[in-house]
């Protein structure tokens, strides 16, 4: 048996460790009937090994990347042309290269061949190593080959792929690199098929580029290409483009770049049944591994030839879904602003509490996040009516996204209802006399009784707090994974007359201040300062914590330092340490259970890991004078009421001033009075979910004694039904915990559209045409004004820093994030709409605000000045 060579017809997906991603899936496709492979072998890595450990000097040049960073990339240069130089002059041991002559002599030494390197990391759904070795087509004799095959081997170490691999981490050592070669087809036309639309992600379609010649062209991006795209055995887009070269073989072997002849450069490449064919090779293909593909392929002499397949690592997943039934689902994190993968406990507490609540929404995961099925809203007409309205307050790009796939009308009536449609019926009667009690409420009574929202939740947490502490083991968790969504609807029904109240009021003063004033503006001025915001009043607390730090430089420097487990006690040790400890005890007592990305209830909350509070104490300390963010506070408050006052005597000027002047201050005082009660049921949430957290962990800590999981954090790779049973059985499936931490790592890298269709198309929404600045970045203005300064980009809270003057720059803000707005002189955030957290803050503490800002973390450079303008919905970089 061969040590060094294996054909394709010996090789499969278990050949992997021997023959790489690319000769992985050449086995695979040659088992696949009725697609027609150019024959071929694989040098298998163990050649490879052989090849490069027969020198100690190699090792030595390896031991010298194992340090350099993915940004350095003059040392990449430098270091990997020694290695590629290295190699490609170190002859092949005589037992390697007999092996290959022998092959390439039985597959037919007439031939040309391709001769491609294949890396044991390449081609994989988890990681896409295209491009990062080197090709070599139309290899013609035994030297030549042998001389192609040193050249693949070194091209593991091309500044792109040492630099790719540093850049995901991954061990220059182990990845290993097979050779594959294959025997050249000459197409009149190749190219490449993708089997879901690349860019939009709809699996249902088949996109088709294609040019004349070798596909070599055109993979290099160095000539256009016709595009096809196939739907349901029907050719839907043919765009036909302008082929002005392309790459043919020579005769001793090569390829050089020809023009094409004027009269066929806008020629259509591929006949429309060769297109039509070539798809069905494609679902052919993707149905045998099972994912969307990356195809070569070759059209010679009326035939198609597969010439390579890997999976597309680029698209989004999916939605979990129990049936095949047409879908739309809305990203549940950009509605509660929070964008980062939730883990599976956290996914499972939200998908029990929408079971639990009679809601018109079922929820599905997809990519480490959640997402509302809202199916049932656009099935009906009303529902598509009314549904872009719905989420325009909380992120204009969502309401937009959903607004372009209702103008799908060919996937929209594949639409059924689920047999959620009774609970819906429910739902929208329950929210209907909800809105219709607030509206009564506010225009009617004289005034609205305010809950005492306060005491009710007190009395809740409290008596959460006795049930918890008399259960334990799978009773305690039965009883969590029923409570949340029942009593969370009770606090809501309470809360929501005034809530929707104050709502609708922000939407009339608006519109009668246009239709008496001219004017929509007149809002700005007086939502500043209002009260009982319950995020608000945590920022100037977290205020009045800093300014009690300030005098304690060795405080705070302790505090950079300090480990979260001994954080308060080690105050103790410091000058003012006795008087912090206090003040930082009772902040975190009252607001200990919030963090960043506080939905999801495995996040590590402020009295778990209170360092994450340091870099926002200083950035305050250092942006505002001792009392600053009261007096700037109580500030607003009196412009707020001088607004007010000023709105009503110009309302009385006009004909019929009395009634309108009485009407609009009826609205203002609902406004101020009622929209600090919005924050309010996130705060019971989260406080809930802490709750909930402490319990879970007290399990969990005698699982990790057990043995059962190790650590206790790992049950957050477990569903809530799965912890359960882990409790109960004290068994646990770590292999599947591991498999989904390296899932979960794969997550974080990805970005979550604001729409998904059952059909993997992922919609972003998009703004309607303005007259901007040139450069301009659009977005939705959230809080009048206009500033500049340096921009400070912050994906993570605990690494912020800020100073006087700067814009925060995020791609969300949730509560967790509110400490910040006392620091920032203006936000721009990615997500996010009128009434989401970070635009009612920012109102509330006068800051010029713009959200829905699509990749500005990424646009915008920290550091960078830029001007936010919060009335008109732009930044420009300066």
């Amino acid at each position: 048996m061969n040590q060094y060579v294996l054909y394709f017809s010996e090789t499969d997906k278990s050949s992997l460790a021997l023959v790489g991603g690319k000769g992985a899936n050449l086995g695979e496709l040659c088992h696949i009937s009725g697609v027609n492979v150019p024959t071929g072998f694989c040098i298998t890595t163990q050649a490879y090994t052989d090849f490069v450990n027969r020198s100690e000097e190699f090792a030595r040049l390896l031991d010298a990347l194992r340090d350099i960073e993915a940004e350095a990339l003059e040392t990449i240069k430098e270091t990997g042309q020694r290695i590629r130089t290295y190699l490609e002059n170190l002859n092949i041991p005589s037992p390697i290269s007999q092996e290959i002559i022998q092959a390439w002599q039985k597959t037919g030494s007439q031939y040309a061949y391709a001769v491609r390197s294949s890396a044991t990391a390449e081609d994989l759904p988890g990681a896409s190593f295209a491009g990062q070795q080197d090709t070599y087509l139309n290899i013609k004799g035994e030297s030549e080959l042998l001389v192609h095959v040193r050249k693949c081997w070194a091209s593991l170490f091309t500044d792109r792929a040492i630099a790719y691999r540093a850049k995901n981490g991954f061990d220059h050592r182990k990845v290993l690199l097979s050779v594959v070669v294959q025997q050249m087809v000459f197409p009149e036309v190749s190219g490449i098929m993708f089997t879901a639309d690349p860019v939009t992600g709809n699996r249902k379609v088949i996109s088709i580029d294609a040019a004349f010649g070798l596909g070599e062209a055109l993979v290099s991006g160095r000539v256009n290409a016709d595009l096809y795209k196939v739907r349901n055995e029907r050719i839907v887009k043919r765009q036909v483009a302008v082929k002005k070269m392309a790459i043919y073989p020579l005769a001793d072997g090569g390829t050089e770049a020809r023009d094409i002849p004027s009269q066929e450069q806008s020629k259509q490449a591929l006949p429309d049944e060769a297109i039509l064919a070539l798809a069905q090779v494609g679902r052919r293909i993707e149905e045998h591994f099972g994912r969307p593909q990356d195809i070569e392929w070759g059209y010679a002499d009326g035939r198609i030839y597969i010439v390579q397949s890997r999976p597309i690592t680029t698209l989004y997943p999916l939605p979990e879904l129990p049936d095949a039934m047409s879908g739309v689902y809305v990203s549940f994190g950009h509605v509660q602003m929070m964008t980062d993968p939730i883990k599976p406990l956290g996914m499972s507490i939200w998908a029990k509490t929408m079971a639990t609540i009679d809601s018109q929404y079922s929820i599905v995961s997809a990519g480490g996040h959640l997402y509302f099925d809202i199916t049932d809203t656009l099935a009906s007409w009303l529902g598509r009516k009314t549904a872009p309205a719905l989420y325009s307050k909380s992120d204009v790009l969502l309401s937009s996204a959903i607004t372009e796939v209702i103008r799908h009308r060919d996937f929209i009536a594949t639409l059924k209802p689920r047999k959620r449609a009774a609970g819906t019926k429910s739902y929208m009667r329950k929210s209907m006399g909800t809105m219709a009690g607030g509206m009564y409420e506010m225009l009617f009574r004289e005034k609205i009784e305010a809950p005492d929202v306060t005491a009710i939740s007190s009395q809740i947490l409290s008596e959460l707090r006795s049930e918890l502490s008399r259960r334990s083991g799978r009773d305690r968790l039965d009883f969590l994974a029923n409570h949340f969504g029942k009593v969370f609807m009770v606090f809501m029904d309470t809360i929501g007359k005034p809530v929707f109240a104050a709502w609708m009021a922000s939407l009339l003063i608006g519109r009668l201040a246009r239709r008496w004033l001219g004017e929509s503006s007149v809002l700005d001025e007086l939502t500043k300062s209002a009260p009982g915001n319950v995020s608000t009043e945590m920022g100037l607390e977290l205020g009045d914590l800093a300014d009690v730090i300030r005098p304690y430089p060795d405080a705070l420097e302790y505090m950079k330092g300090a480990d979260d487990a001994t954080f308060l006690d080690g105050l103790e040790r410091v000058e003012g340490g006795a008087a912090i400890r206090l003040a930082f005890a009772a902040f975190l007592a009252k607001y200990g259970m919030r963090c960043p990305g506080e939905i999801d209830v495995t996040r590590p909350r402020w009295r778990e890991k209170p360092t994450q509070l340091v870099p926002s104490i200083i950035s305050h300390i250092q942006s505002t004078e001792p009392g600053e963010h009261r007096l700037r506070f109580a500030q607003g408050r009196a412009e707020a009421e001088q607004a007010v006052q000023t709105l009503l005597l110009r309302l009385q000027r006009k004909l019929g001033g009395n009634f309108k002047a009485h009407l609009m201050g009826k609205l203002v005082r609902t406004y101020r009075e009622f929209i600090g009660l919005r924050e309010y049921p996130k705060y019971l949430m989260v406080s809930l979910l802490d709750e909930y957290k402490r319990a879970i962990m007290e399990e969990a800590a005698r699982l990790a004694e057990q043995g059962t999981v190790d650590p206790a954090e790992d049950v957050f790779y477990l569903t809530l039904e799965e912890l359960t049973a882990a409790v109960t059985t004290g068994r646990a499936d770590r292999d599947k915990i591991a498999a989904l931490k390296e899932k979960y790592a794969e997550y974080e890298k990805l970005k979550p559209p604001r729409v998904l269709t059952s059909e993997g198309e992922a919609i972003v929404g998009s703004y309607a045409p303005r007259d901007l600045p040139e450069g301009a970045l659009a977005g939705t203005p959230v809080s009048a004004g206009v500033v500049e300064g340096r921009a400070r980009v912050v994906t993570k809270l605990e690494e912020a820093d800020l100073e006087k003057g700067d814009i925060l720059v995020a791609p969300f803000t949730d509560p967790g994030w509110t400490p910040l707005f006392v620091s920032a002189s203006g936000l721009v955030t990615e997500i996010g709409g009128l009434m989401t957290h970070g635009a009612v803050v920012a109102r509330e503490y006068g800051i010029p605000a713009v959200v829905g800002v699509e990749n500005a973390t990424k646009l915008i450079k920290d550091g960078q000045q830029i001007r936010v303008n919060g009335t008109e919905g732009y930044v420009e970089i300066l």
